[in-house]
């Protein structure tokens, strides 16, 4: 059990890279807005040589400042939220999410260019909420429920309902997270082992033994 300060200093390392990654598309979106960058063509484009490219450039481009911080403030929350219950596998989870939300773009969707960091938060959302319930943990379940409870709306951003937002990213996105929640569920916390599983099995004596029998289990050739 972690005391109050330990739980602080783990909550502020928890949000650490989320801060920086933020702080990294915050820069790179004011560099773009006072015209010292033109990046909007580095996102993906479907099925092209050229486009490829958009799948490490993609959640760092916005369109707009509403547009970013729509992305920001969930990037903070579940981002820290990934780093605090699951900080071996977070690295790895947000690798993958980054892939294969942007590769999933490519294959399906439309001819335009996709930008921002939307796959990352369906991703997010996805992992915290089936990886709470695929772990039976009750911690893990309450952020599950948080996850629905801020972000259950979300669910409709992966239908083609409004062209100009990219929902192939978010589909891909969900689905990976998803995924991933099923995939390292033998890895980060596990459910705690009933303390009775932990105790020794007590011996078996035979209360109808004679001395006969005990005499039989006796080592007759001791070294």
């Amino acid at each position: 059990m972690l005391s109050l300060k330990q739980e602080k200093e783990k909550l502020l390392r928890s949000a650490y890279f989320p801060v920086l990654f933020l702080i990294c598309i915050w820069t790179l979106h004011l560099l773009k807005a006072l015209s010292l960058l033109d990046i909007d063509n580095y996102g993906v484009f479907p099925r092209t040589l050229l486009g490829l490219r958009g799948i490490f450039f993609t959640p760092l481009i916005h369109a707009d400042f509403g547009h970013l911080f729509n992305n920001s403030v969930p990037l903070l929350i579940l981002g820290s939220g990934l780093f605090y219950f699951y900080p071996g596998l977070a690295p790895r989870v947000v690798l993958w999410m980054w892939i294969m939300s942007g590769l999933g773009i490519w294959l399906i969707g439309r001819e335009a260019y996709h930008i921002g960091a939307s796959g990352l938060v369906y991703g997010l959302a996805a992992f915290l909420f089936f990886s709470g319930i695929f772990r039976n943990i009750i911690r893990l379940i309450a952020m599950a429920l948080l996850v629905i409870f801020l972000y259950g709306s979300l669910i409709w951003g992966v239908f083609p309902i409004q062209w100009d937002i990219s929902w192939e990213g978010h589909l891909f996105g969900g689905v990976t997270g998803a995924f991933l929640a099923f995939y390292y569920l033998k890895e980060g916390p596990q459910p705690e082992r009933p303390a009775w599983m932990d105790e020794p099995e007590e011996e078996n004596t035979d209360e109808n033994s004679s001395p006969e029998d005990e005499y039989w289990k006796i080592d007759k050739n001791p070294d």
